[in-house]
């Protein structure tokens, strides 16, 4: 039965690297990674129980009860993760889309000799590729979840990888090696980069991380060590940093929790359709003018339904007009007007020249960040510092 599990595997691991080829998402300037990928294939970090959404809820995939399920879940999709833990019934750990991992690393323009600080252990999948480029005791990686760091440090022992894993809090509790690294890879999404990150790299370092709710950026430390911006790199969803602020939950239940049996104070009609909102150009453009606007796209009886809600008190709703005939109509309540806001950011977006992107930058410095669209000196956009992210200076 272990031939038969392994060759199947074996099966699985070319269908990835067959449809990575395909799609064109093994980066071209860094062959390692495709090497990397082989030799330490995901399936080898993958714990014995995945979860599945079946339509209602997250459900256990078990190696030893569905061997075929637990293998299409490892290596189902290059742009998707498998959900390898589920806290409160949502996902709070995975193993990453095997396209956006690769495009990270290629990000990270990793060498042999780096040190390299990896945040969010998780499975240490990216860990193990990182240390796979770098060489023996050049990565180390902080997880906040005691009982994940110690199955990463198994697995990470068993591959023949010498990484040292921490149990701690990396978005807080700063680098836990002495300092600088070359080169800072977080897998866990913040919307403020923590300077005790910039500090802990060296001039001319990189670090790349997950923006917020959608994105990730490489950012590039200046020479004088007192700040550091990049280029937004791609399109992708992480889960959040778990000690960090909840983010707005998404989906109908949670606009309906904010708007709640109140009635609308604002009714305009609309000269857009607005389920030209699901462009993905329009959403990252959102993104980053109205950073804490939830939309999510429902069915309705005349077409698409878009809801807006900021997690607390504001919502908006645009309907098609009925039977499709006559004009959209937006539907607002709350203290802010955050369908105003996303429509002014749409139309902003529209006069930039449809952006993509990879047209939008960041730039992080001890007293502020902001995004930036063509270049540092573009039009910008700020990006609030909570207080848990907030600059560390001593």
């Amino acid at each position: 039965m272990g031939g038969g599990i392994d060759g199947a595997l074996a099966v699985q691991r070319a269908a990835l690297d067959a449809e990575m080829e395909r799609r064109g998402q093994w980066p071209a300037d860094a062959p390692w990674v495709r090497e990397a990928v082989a030799a330490l294939p995901r399936d080898r970090f993958a714990p014995d129980r995945l979860w599945r959404w079946d339509g209602w809820a997250y459900v256990p995939v078990d190696r030893a009860l569905d061997r075929d399920g637990w293998a299409g879940e490892v290596y189902g999709d290059v742009t998707s993760p498998a959900i390898t833990q589920v806290t409160g019934g949502l996902p709070s750990s995975s193993l990453s889309a095997p396209g956006v991992v690769a495009d990270m690393l290629d990000s990270l323009r990793l060498e042999p000799g780096h040190r390299v600080w990896d945040i969010g252990t998780g499975q240490g999948w990216t860990a193990a590729l990182a240390a796979w480029r770098t060489g023996a005791g050049r990565v180390v990686s902080t997880e906040v979840d005691g009982g994940l760091a110690d199955l990463a440090r198994g697995r990470l022992a068993s591959a023949g990888l010498d990484v040292e894993v921490v149990t701690g809090d990396g978005t807080r509790d700063g680098l836990p090696a002495d300092g600088p690294v070359d080169r800072l890879h977080a897998t866990y999404a913040v919307e403020s980069v923590p300077w005790s990150w910039v500090r802990a790299v060296r001039p001319g370092g990189r670090i790349v991380y997950p923006w917020g709710r959608l994105g990730y950026a490489a950012l590039t430390v200046a020479e004088d060590g007192a700040g550091a911006h990049g280029w937004v790199h791609g399109l992708a969803r992480f889960m959040g940093d778990r000690c960090g602020p909840a983010q707005p939950s998404t989906g109908p239940a949670a606009f309906a929790l904010v708007r709640a049996d109140n009635d609308a104070e604002v009714r305009r009609v609309l000269d857009r359709d607005p389920a030209g909102v699901d462009d993905w150009g329009v959403r990252f453009a959102l993104r980053v003018a109205v950073p804490d606007a939830v939309l999510v796209t429902e069915d309705g009886p005349d077409g698409p339904v878009v809801l807006v809600h900021d997690g607390a008190q504001s919502w908006a709703e645009a309907r098609p007009g009925p039977g499709g005939v006559s004009r959209p109509v937006l539907l607002q309540g709350g203290p802010r007007r955050i369908g105003d806001e996303v429509l002014a950011a749409w139309a902003q977006w529209e006069g930039l020249g449809r952006p993509t992107v990879h047209d939008y930058g960041i730039t992080v410095t001890p007293e502020a960040q902001w995004a930036w669209h063509a270049g540092p000196d573009g039009p910008r956009w700020p990006i609030a510092q909570p207080t848990s992210a907030r600059a560390v200076t001593t």
